[in-house]
């Protein structure tokens, strides 16, 4: 077995028989723009949320530590992609295979990262409605634990085209997407986000299902318009987090299976549009998992106009806490009400729970 460690990377895009620009297309620099615009959103809107979790003391909870995580590793994506971004085109050729390598691990361990943070919170959010709590018993030390472990992860799976898992010395198993990478490692990938995808979708629909549930026996105690009303919000919210996640990622496993496992398959016609398709689900997540939360809403306008609205902002409380003080009061009004309320307030709690993370 030969090794081609210091042949160039054109090497390798020769042998499967992807083009390298010798110089700049109008293609080329549609998707460069494209790539820059989307990273500029990507990097402000994450930064955002980030100083928002840290600023203020309302989001010191599991959840809104997984939503920074989460911020954090879509910045790290965004951050990643502008460095491809620079690096791409006829700049490519120029690099050498270890830079190669380190370009596609940014990219590859930002976005592992932003997967694997989204199946956490899908997690975090099941234990918590099922528990009936205000907030997950979630230890800070766990939730530490919990990050670490994530980045672990990704940084893990970013590396192991590096150490081994490439076609540098077996270039009959090169991808056509990724020329340094096997075709195997590309279809492990895939099928690895993939099986993620279906652990998201199955959490969320026992939540909804578990949450109908309820809102259906809370039905006698409310109007049927808010029963309705429940249940249509409820579809909605997750409809929208695996929609969202089916659109940006999809077409990408797609072309990454297709291109492991079909040799003949063209999938370099709209590979680029796609990786800017998945970069783009590190722009809707903040969107969908805070910018609908009400409060992390004022801590937003704090940040961005204090001066104008950063007094009105003081007296300002949760929406998630309030209606739980709201609970409590009919409680005590209500004395031996107990197992009405503590329906509602499951009802409730789900709502909020997932009516914070709805886009």
């Amino acid at each position: 077995m030969v090794c081609h460690d210091n042949e160039s990377v054109k090497f390798f895009y020769d042998i499967s028989k992807k083009n390298i620009s010798e110089t700049w297309q109008t293609k080329d620099f549609v998707v460069v723009s494209l790539g820059l615009l989307v990273c500029a959103f990507v990097i402000f809107a994450n930064i955002l949320v980030m100083l928002a979790i840290f600023m203020n003391r309302r989001f010191h909870y599991p959840i809104y530590y997984l939503l920074g995580n989460l911020a954090a590793a879509d910045l790290f994506a965004g951050v990643s992609y502008m460095y491809l971004m620079f690096h791409t085109g006829p700049w490519t050729s120029k690099l050498s295979v270890s830079q190669w390598f380190v370009r596609q691990a940014l990219i590859d361990t930002s976005l592992t990262a932003s997967v694997i943070n989204l199946m956490a919170i899908a997690l975090e959010r099941h234990q918590t409605i099922f528990t009936m709590q205000l907030h997950s018993k979630m230890t800070n030390h766990r939730v530490v634990l919990l990050i670490i472990g994530i980045w672990l992860i990704a940084i893990v799976l970013g590396l192991v085209p590096s150490m081994g898992w490439s076609c540098v010395c077996n270039t009959m198993e090169c991808s056509n997407m990724a020329p340094l990478y096997s075709r195997s490692y590309l279809v492990f990938w895939a099928v690895l986000n993939l099986l993620t995808f279906t652990i998201m979708v199955a959490v969320y629909t026992r939540i909804f299902v578990y949450v109908r549930r309820k809102s259906h026996r809370m039905s006698q105690h409310t109007s049927q318009i808010k029963h309705k009303e429940t249940v249509v919000n409820l579809m909605k919210t997750v409809v929208m987090i695996l929609g969202c996640f089916v659109v940006c990622w999809t077409p990408g496993l797609v072309l990454l299976l297709l291109d492991g496992s079909c040799e003949s398959c063209d999938v370099l016609t709209y590979e680029k549009f796609f990786l800017v398709l998945a970069e783009c689900n590190s722009f809707m997540n903040p969107i969908i998992y805070s910018y609908r939360d009400k409060d992390m809403r004022h801590t937003f306008k704090r940040i961005l106009c204090f001066p104008c609205v950063g007094s009105q902002q003081e007296g300002e409380h949760s929406g998630v806490r309030f209606n739980t003080l709201e609970q409590e009061a009919r409680r005590a009004r209500d004395g031996d009400g107990a197992p009405a309320n503590g329906g509602r307030l499951v009802l409730k709690e789900a709502e909020n729970m997932l009516d914070s993370t709805e886009s």
